[in-house]
């Protein structure tokens, strides 16, 4: 069996030295590279793994995968090329069935599932039908025999499984930035601000870092406490809000840190406080700057000594908490103001995220538009289509004082008041239909005498990207256009948007 297996090396060798003269013009081109996911990767960036048991065998593909321009690893048993494998970065494997440890599709099936991108290519020199099943089914990219063995058929099979590898791996990477470019964990928005958020979120939710939330009421700070929460290593503890404005002066300590019985008028029982209830977990304080301000040096404390009492007793409390805080005053206001104390603000603040109006990232509004209907749609099954034309010239018209939540109840109304299968502006309770007075959109502008048809639609365009705030699909929908048409006009009429958006 051994000499069997000796002469099919052997064979093999000479194959592979008689063809590498044949195909050497074939291999100067591909060595330059060759294209993966609209990106030209070099072979030598490209690491393979040949598993095999039969030296000759694996010496002569290792010879000529370098040749290829490939970088080569070779194992000989099982258990090195696991663990060459888990030390990393192998695109792709070559793996023989047949190893003197353990089954080559043990190998195999460990590739897969720690790294399920590689792709493995099986190698056998007793190949049938059944395993070549077994193979497939186990993930295996391609089975070749080794007794009709030649090495182009191989350098084919390697070269389809790199693409296949890449282009799944450019599908996930388009999928991911996708979805992380319009929603994130209940987040809409595809604005670059909402993009740096989702950054910032990704890079501080491990950490227990204090977080400061800054943004005007109605743009989601809850919503980015809320991601910040389930991304960290805190998700599967409690998540504790408290509304700072919402509580009375006198009951916010009480609720924050508990009470012992006695302690006060009122007070029957002992009361665990919500500090206390985040054990673990976070602590969102909604509307720190108007928590009192007598009460802040305590919450300092805390924060500085991880410990507090109840109100009326003399025990220390250990507690362990994330904190996450969020308000719609600017930070520097509130401390001029005599509201947020500066030391508590520093303590806070650790990363501090600044939520922006709707009115600054107008881009949103259709998408967050098309979702609230889409919702509310469902909600209360109305058969409603979309929005027309005129109607979504009123939504970008309007500045939003209230930003997000405003918008969500503009759309809810109109969903339930609309009589048609779009909205239409008499839906939106812009005072009957006109638009807000004092905003820009309303501005009427006349045609100056003597312009020609294309001196007119240039301006007409520009007029609407001012109107959009440079925001193209926003302007694109507004002119009844597709978005590559508007491109076009741009081009061809040398807008600079940028500047029409300042001016």
């Amino acid at each position: 069996m051994v000499a069997q297996r000796n002469a099919v090396a052997t064979h093999c060798v000479f194959a592979f030295r008689w063809r590498s003269r044949i195909v050497n013009e074939h291999r100067k081109v591909t060595n330059q590279g060759r294209s993966r996911g609209g990106e030209l990767v070099e072979k030598k960036d490209v690491r393979i793994l040949v598993v095999d048991d039969e030296p000759m065998m694996a010496d002569s593909l290792k010879k000529n995968l370098l040749e290829e321009g490939y970088s080569v690893d070779t194992a000989a048993t099982g258990a090195e090329a696991i663990e060459l494998f888990d030390q990393g970065g192998h695109h792709l494997a070559i793996c023989d069935l047949q190893l003197p440890d353990m089954d080559g599709l043990e190998v195999m099936r460990h590739m897969k599932d720690a790294r399920a991108l590689t792709e493995v290519i099986v190698l056998t020199g007793h190949a049938t039908v059944a395993r070549a099943v077994e193979a497939t089914r186990a993930g295996a990219f391609d089975f070749v025999e080794k007794d009709n063995f030649e090495f182009e058929t191989l350098q084919r099979r390697i070269e389809n499984a790199l693409k296949q590898r890449a282009l799944v791996t450019e599908n996930a990477n388009m999928r991911r930035q996708l979805s992380t470019r319009s929603e994130y964990f209940n987040i809409i928005g595809s604005a670059k601000s909402m993009q740096t958020i989702y950054e910032t979120i990704e890079s501080v939710a491990k950490s227990d870092a204090n977080v400061l939330i800054v943004g005007e009421s109605g743009t989601g700070k809850e919503l980015i406490a809320n991601a910040i929460h389930y991304q960290s290593l805190r998700s599967k503890k409690p998540f504790i809000k408290v509304n700072c404005a919402a509580l009375p002066k006198e009951l916010i300590e009480s609720e924050l840190f508990g009470h012992t019985k006695g302690a006060f008028t009122g007070a029957h029982a002992d009361k665990e406080g919500l500090v206390q209830h985040a054990a673990g977990g976070s602590l969102m304080l909604d509307e720190i700057a108007e928590m009192p301000v007598e009460l802040q040096p305590k919450l300092l404390r805390v924060l500085q000594e991880r410990s507090y009492r109840k109100i009326g007793s003399e025990k220390t409390y250990a507690v362990d908490f994330r904190l996450i805080s969020s308000t719609n005053r600017p930070p520097a206001d509130a401390i001029r103001d005599g509201l947020l104390r500066d030391d508590l603000f520093y303590r806070i603040s650790t990363i501090t995220i600044h939520v922006p109006p709707l009115r600054d990232r107008s881009e949103d509004i259709q998408l967050l538009t098309e979702h609230f209907l889409h919702m509310y749609a469902q909600k209360y099954d109305r058969q409603i289509g979309g929005v027309s034309q005129a109607a979504y010239q009123r939504l970008f018209g309007h500045p939003w004082p209230g930003n997000v939540r405003e918008l969500q109840n503009v759309l809810e109304r109109a969903v339930l008041l609309a009589k048609g299968s779009r909205i239409e502006p008499v839906d939106l309770p812009f005072d009957n239909g006109t638009l807000p007075e004092g905003n820009p959109a309303a501005v009427g502008w006349d045609v100056p005498p003597n312009m020609t048809l294309e001196d007119i639609e240039r301006l007409v365009i520009e007029k609407t990207l001012q109107r959009t705030s440079g925001n193209k699909q926003a302007a694109a929908n507004l002119l009844g256009i597709y978005r590559p048409r508007l491109y076009s006009k741009i081009r061809k009429y040398n807008i600079d948007v940028a500047a029409l958006v300042s001016a």
